[in-house]
């Protein structure tokens, strides 16, 4: 029997969750529940209904695991402890300093339900969080590196949008668009075992790319963006003015990706010790049908926990790596051991 799987909240990674479903032969979408007005949705998956979310919970019993998939500001610290003690759940909380007080309520919540709700799933938090623990648990004497992108960071696009000059597109919305990029130097530094101290400035760069209205002061414009507190600021930006159709040819997609290095010691001292580095790194096409891929395999795990009767909520570093595939424990011995 598959798995019954209901998307709350149908934004960027909600759609990548209808799409990851489809690819998935143990997985059907049973339902999609949103703020919006449901007659106004056109999902892509036939005769699956779409409800507004006030209705949510008259479905409790018709769907194994709801993927949340609101944002982690505004939506999951509200909805997932009211979700989570009616259904299985599966959420992508990316607030790093927040995770540990998001995981107590989420805990509280599922377990008065006796629920399993797995948060902060994706790839950083999610797959990152887990080669740091595996790079620190493998070398304990040495450091360890997280570098993010070439990638769009939403918030500072949003960020540069807000400023005036920038040209609105059809719908009204500002073309402008920032990108999270590594330096290959710093990385190069780490690859090489010199293990570096890197300064907030010495880790990454800002590229922006953005339409400017007509009659605009780039200049002036170039200089908001580059000396915005907090976003910009700190790091070395570089700003490029580009057309409008340049920009819906290159820069529409949501890339994103990055690296986690460990890089430390093995030996009997340091004059006789040996550099190891470990590496992990992801190129994304798209940051959100990756992001809701690793939730569908999250799901998958989330099932066989509830199955299991362990109520509560539970992270990356709790669950088996068995339960996200749909293979048997004996298949995955012979065919990937």
């Amino acid at each position: 029997m598959k798995i019954k799987i209901g998307i709350a909240g149908y934004g960027n990674i909600g759609a990548g969750a209808e799409k990851a479903i489809a690819q998935s032969a143990d997985m059907e979408l049973a339902a999609v529940f949103t703020k919006r007005d449901p007659s106004s949705l056109k999902i892509n998956t036939p005769n699956v209904p779409v409800y507004n979310f006030d209705e949510i919970a008259n479905s409790a019993d018709k769907i194994d695991v709801m993927l949340l998939c609101g944002g982690s500001a505004k939506d999951l610290p509200e909805q997932g402890p009211y979700l989570s003690s009616l259904f299985n759940t599966v959420d992508s909380f990316d607030t790093h300093a927040k995770i540990p007080e998001y995981l107590e309520a989420m805990d509280k919540s599922a377990v008065s339900g006796g629920k399993s709700a797995v948060i902060s799933v994706g790839w950083d938090p999610g797959l990152f969080s887990m080669m740091r623990l595996i790079g620190e648990a493998i070398l304990p004497v040495g450091n360890t590196y997280t570098f993010w992108g070439r990638g769009v960071s939403q918030g500072h696009s949003e960020a540069i949008r807000r400023l005036d000059g920038i040209k609105k597109d059809a719908n009204g919305k500002k073309i402008a668009v920032q990108y999270t990029v590594p330096s290959e130097i710093a990385m190069n530094a780490v690859r090489n075992g010199e293990n570096p101290e890197l300064s907030v400035r010495g880790k990454h760069l800002r590229e922006c790319y953005v339409a400017a209205e007509d009659g605009a002061d780039l200049q002036e414009l170039e200089s908001g963006i580059k000396n915005m507190p907090d976003y910009f600021a700190p790091y070395d930006t570089i700003v490029h003015f580009i057309s409008e159709n340049e920009f819906a040819a290159n820069h529409s997609k949501m890339p994103h990706g990055g690296f986690v290095f460990r890089s430390g010691t093995t030996g009997a001292d340091d004059n006789n010790s040996n550099k190891q580095i470990m590496e992990f790194a992801l190129k994304l096409e798209s940051n959100p049908e990756f992001t809701a891929s690793v939730m569908l395999a999250y799901a998958r795990a989330t099932v066989r926990l509830s199955r299991e009767g362990r109520s509560g909520a539970f992270t990356v570093f709790d669950v088996p790596l068995s339960y996200l595939s749909p293979k048997d424990s004996a298949t995955l011995i012979k065919e990937l051991l």
